[in-house]
């Protein structure tokens, strides 16, 4: 444990409150955060992971876009992107996709000469992230579903690493993912309550 990775895991502990949140600040500070957990990641030998810090770092300023309502879909009204239920007909393209990076991550990371710490584990986490983070761009309340699978996985690797702080990090980021799911769940089905009544 560093001071450099207890600086990431307090910038961590700002990031998921202002995700619960869904503030304007979250995709500012998951920059910041994708910064320095790309460090972290390389030199504790998270292959897998750290290279989605970087994806996740690209997707924080597509964020920004859409969730400000630069970037939104052809028909879409103007503004800030509300939170909603991601439509079933995604589901099963979002299982197999995750399913489909999973096998890949794990095969490319069992080839690499200097192999991954825990190429499975590394494995799962990064795709179980890139489709969350693509969720999560959408604002699609479920994302907060992949993120509770992703983050014991990720508790285990870091403890494992000796990375403890981010650990810790985790187990607190868990517990936001149950509020998460709760409160974007209610603000979802309110959304679609409001849209229904509407003449």
């Amino acid at each position: 444990m560093t001071l450099f990775e207890i600086i990431g895991a307090i910038i961590g502990l700002a990031y998921i409150v202002s995700e619960y949140r869904a503030d304007r600040w979250f995709w500012p500070l998951s920059l910041l955060m994708s910064a320095f957990y790309i460090v972290i990641d390389f030199t504790s030998g998270i292959y897998a992971n750290g290279a989605i810090c970087c994806y996740n770092f690209v997707m924080s300023v597509y964020g920004i876009l859409v969730w400000r309502g630069v970037v939104q879909k052809k028909g879409a009204k103007d503004g800030e992107r509300p939170i909603t239920s991601c439509p079933p007909r995604y589901w099963w393209q979002i299982v197999l996709l995750t399913g489909v990076l999973s096998v890949a991550f794990w095969f490319l990371l069992s080839q690499l000469p200097d192999e991954s710490s825990y190429p499975v584990l590394d494995g799962i986490s990064s795709a179980l992230t890139i489709v969350a983070m693509m969720m999560l761009t959408q604002k699609w309340w479920q994302q907060w579903i992949c993120w509770m699978i992703v983050e014991p996985v990720m508790i285990s690797i870091f403890w494992l690493t000796g990375n403890y702080a981010s650990a810790v990090l985790y187990v607190v980021f868990e517990v936001f993912c149950v509020l998460g799911v709760i409160r974007w769940r209610k603000e979802a089905l309110g959304q679609t309550n409001n849209q229904a009544v509407k003449p």
